[in-house]
């Protein structure tokens, strides 16, 4: 009955990812979108479709197995498509770029953060710790729906697309450290509420006194340099020795990827940073580069063909659309939430490409794809919520800022570039043109 079971899961889910997102394309709406529509219509809280599959077709099987084994398969999705954006990114590229990926990165995390901040404090004055992970919650973006958005649209090797996947990450980076430290900080509050293999959650932050926090800092920096260092020569030993075409290959790139993060989780470093930082490295292997990228078209064909769709299911799965309308948050917190993370989202973006030289509809649309909140957003904010820093007013209002943020956003930013008719031309030849347009971009 096990296997008939998975058959079914799988059959229903593999259907679904296929055929609703050619269903809604005509719409404008984006593959991710669609993916995340999927997950809340059959979740839990909607149609509960893997609950009635348990109940008709697979009597006594229990749900949240289902449940954990979609799940399984996202977090599996979530690295594969961290990596992929990970040897999205050509140092290269972002070196000549490092005027607007500056520039996006400090603002888009400065100002947002303290957007949050403020918001929290505005109500909880005196919770310090939930103000930084409210601060950390409103800094970081969505990295997955911005690749994908940036994917969809063809324009990962222009400028406009390096600048904005490359400052995206590093401000999901330092967002993720910041809330590592919240983490850390309520941890050694409250020991032993939330399981985790870091080795610092069994380190007192008294045994160190307050040298604590800078030390595990330097920690999480030392782990993201070493491994920008060292995976490139791992990925040699391993993948260099294996004839092109081999699919062994796809095997020891993810035992690399999965070492990398496996020592990032042994030091609280998330997951989404792990396997970004080892695709990363491993785009600078010769094998990986051989062949004109056939193994990252080969991965690709992997990642987003079965793979990464369960990552936005289960995401989707996740969403509970009834707190929009629910009695149970409080709609002041809802509002300025949502109303504090678009407004800084969109005026730090927008200023940030209009200061790297970047006309004003390019900057808007830089704006927007800042704003989604959605897999690192809500996960912070479960652990948030696990730990006892978020109540449920807070969290449901990081719900509804996922929601209402997530699925119009990519919708938008594609509807704009076709109604502008924004163009985006290849690095190369943007690079040509840097000498005529003194370093700015034709302003659409």
């Amino acid at each position: 009955m096990t296997g008939f079971t998975y058959l079914i899961l799988f059959l229903l889910i593999i259907a679904l990812a296929a055929i609703v997102p050619q269903a809604l394309r005509k719409y404008h709406i984006p593959h991710v979108i669609s993916l995340l529509l999927v997950g809340m219509a059959i979740g839990p809280n909607a149609m509960d479709l893997i609950g009635l599959l348990a109940t008709h077709f697979a009597r006594g099987y229990p749900v949240p197995q289902m449940l954990a084994t979609i799940d399984g398969i996202g977090m599996l999705g979530l690295i594969f498509l961290m990596a992929l954006a990970g040897m999205e990114v050509d140092l290269g590229i972002v070196r000549r770029e490092k005027k607007a990926v500056c520039y996006l990165s400090l603002l888009t995390f400065a100002l947002p953060a303290a957007a949050g901040y403020f918001v929290y404090a505005f109500f909880c004055p005196d919770d310090y710790v939930g103000k930084l992970l409210y601060a950390s919650l409103f800094a970081s973006h969505s990295v997955g729906v911005v690749f994908a958005v940036i994917r969809e649209l063809q324009i990962a090797q222009t400028r406009f697309g390096v600048a904005v996947l490359a400052s995206t990450v590093i401000t999901d980076i330092a967002s993720l450290i910041l809330l590592a430290v919240c983490v850390q900080l309520k941890r050694h509050q409250t020991p032993g509420q939330l399981a985790s293999i870091s080795i610092f959650d069994h380190i007192p932050a008294s045994a160190l006194g307050g040298a604590f926090l800078p030390i595990f800092l330097a920690v999480i920096l030392l782990y993201i340099l070493l491994s920008f260092c060292l995976v490139p020569r791992l990925g040699t030993l391993l993948l260099g020795r294996i004839q092109p075409g081999d699919e062994t290959q796809i095997t020891f790139f993810l035992l690399v990827v999965l070492i990398v993060v496996f020592v990032g989780e042994l030091i609280g470093v998330s997951v989404v940073v792990g396997a970004f930082v080892a695709g990363m490295g491993l785009s600078r292997v010769r094998a990986v580069q051989h062949d004109e990228r056939a193994l990252h078209r080969r991965l690709e064909r992997i990642g987003y063909g079965l793979i990464i769709p369960f990552l936005f299911i289960s995401i989707g799965m996740q969403s509970d659309l009834r707190v929009l309308w629910s009695g149970d948050g409080n709609f002041a917190i809802v509002s300025l939430t949502v109303i504090g993370l678009v407004g800084s989202k969109m005026f730090s973006g927008w200023l940030a490409m209009r200061l790297a030289g970047f006309g004003n509809d390019k900057s808007i649309c830089a704006g927007l794809m800042t704003v989604p909140q959605l897999s690192a957003t809500l996960a912070a904010a479960a652990v948030g919520r696990e730990l006892g820093i978020l109540n449920a007013q807070f969290f449901n209002a990081i719900i509804v800022l996922s929601v209402l943020t997530t699925l119009p956003a990519p919708v938008l930013v594609k509807l704009f570039i076709l109604r502008r008719n924004i163009q985006f031309t290849h690095v190369d030849e943007d690079i040509g043109n840097i000498s005529k347009h003194a370093g700015g971009e034709d302003l659409l």
